[in-house]
C-alpha cells in the first residue's frame, strides 16, 4: 500500500529533473535545458530523494554525479517519460495532429549514402514531422547523444568509454578503399606500391577520428609512417571535387565513394584493404525508448543498410 501512495507522489517533474541533471552533470545545465531556475531543480531533486529516501548525487565542484541508488533508477525514470511520450505521439497521429522535430546525428560518410531513402520513407509514415540532421566526426554525434541534443544516430562503434550509456545496433561492416580519378597517372600503371601513393598529395579524414586511426594503421602496415604531403578533410564533397579535379588520392569510406566506384567516377587502387573495416550502426541512449516516428527511423535505416550493403555481416 505505501508502495502505491509512493508511486502516486512522483510526478514527471521530479523524472524530468533527475534525467536532466544525469544528463548534464550540472543542475545549473540541466535548469537552463529545462528553462527553469536552479533552485527549483535543486528543490525537485531533494523532493524526489524525500520519496525515495536514497541521495541521487554526489554534488562536488565537478558538478554532480548520479550515486549508484541512481544509476538502479535512471533506466526505469528514462524509460517512463519515453513510454509517455511515445503514448503522447501514438495519440497524436490517431486524431491527425502529427507535429514537431526530431533530431539525429550522421557522420558525413553515410548522409549522402544512406539518408535520402531514409527521409523519403519517413515523410511517407510521418508528414507532419521535421527530421533535422546534424552531422559531424564519431565522437561530436555520441556527445551530442548523451547530452540530449539528438535522440538517434548514425555513426561508427567507438571505445568502451565511448560507447557507456549507450545502445548500439550493428547494421554493416565497411573498409576503407584508395581511390583516385580515372585519369589519375596510377591507373595506368600496372602495378601500384605504396611508394607510389606517397609520392602523391594524399587527402586523409581528420587527425583524432576512428576512420583516420584505421587508415593511419593501413599506412603503417604497408611500411608508410608520417605522409610529406596530406591535407585533412572532414567535408566529403570538398574531397570529392579535389580527387576529381587533380592527381590527388583520397583514403576514405568505401561507403563515401560506392557509387561513384560502381559508376566509374573514381577507381579504387588495388590495395588490400582487409583488416580496415569497421562497424557502422544506430546509437540511442541506454535511458530512453525510442518513439514510434523513432523507431520508423531506425527501421529505415535498417533498410538502408540491407539493401546497399546487404545487412548485418555481409561486408
Amino acid at each position: 500500500m505505501e508502495r502505491h501512495r509512493l508511486d502516486g507522489r512522483i510526478k514527471l517533474r521530479h523524472l524530468q529533473c533527475l534525467l536532466a541533471v544525469a544528463q548534464h552533470g550540472s543542475l545549473q545545465r540541466a535548469a537552463e535545458a529545462l528553462s527553469i531556475t536552479q533552485p527549483a531543480v535543486s528543490k525537485t531533486i531533494a523532493e524526489l530523494e524525500g520519496l525515495l529516501g536514497v541521495r541521487l548525487f554526489d554534488r562536488g565542484r565537478n558538478g554532480a554525479r548520479p550515486t549508484a541508488q541512481a544509476e538502479l533508477f535512471l533506466r526505469h525514470a528514462g524509460a517512463s517519460v519515453s513510454a509517455l511520450r511515445q503514448g503522447i505521439d501514438v495519440l497524436s497521429r490517431a486524431v491527425g495532429q502529427t507535429g514537431g522535430v526530431i533530431e539525429i546525428a550522421v557522420l558525413p560518410t553515410l548522409a549522402a549514402a544512406m539518408m535520402p531513402s531514409v527521409l523519403e520513407t519517413f515523410r511517407r509514415e510521418w508528414p507532419g514531422i521535421v527530421v533535422q540532421v546534424h552531422t559531424g566526426a564519431n565522437q561530436q554525434l555520441l556527445t551530442q547523444l548523451k547530452s540530449g541534443e539528438t535522440t538517434l544516430a548514425l555513426g561508427r562503434m567507438s571505445d568502451p568509454e565511448g560507447m557507456a550509456g549507450l545502445t548500439f545496433e550493428h547494421l554493416c561492416a565497411t573498409p576503407l578503399s584508395v581511390v583516385v580519378r580515372p585519369a589519375h597517372p596510377l591507373v595506368q600503371q600496372r602495378s601500384v606500391s605504396m611508394a607510389d601513393l606517397a609520392n602523391h598529395h594524399v587527402i586523409l579524414p581528420p587527425h583524432g577520428t576512428i576512420l583516420r586511426h584505421t587508415a593511419d594503421s593501413f599506412l603503417r602496415a604497408h611500411g608508410v609512417g608520417t605522409l610529406d604531403d596530406y591535407s585533412e578533410l572532414l567535408s566529403m564533397s570538398l574531397a570529392r571535387a579535389m580527387t576529381l579535379r587533380d592527381d590527388v588520392v583520397w583514403i576514405a569510406s568505401e561507403i563515401t565513394v560506392q557509387d561513384d566506384l560502381a559508376d566509374g567516377v573514381l577507381c579504387a587502387l588495388p590495395f588490400a584493404m582487409k583488416g580496415t573495416e569497421e562497424s557502422i550502426g544506430i546509437l540511442w541512449r541506454n535511458d530512453t525508448v525510442p518513439t514510434p516516428p523513432e523507431q520508423t527511423l531506425i527501421s529505415a535505416m535498417r533498410e538502408a543498410a540491407r539493401l546497399r550493403y546487404g545487412g548485418p555481416g555481409s561486408r
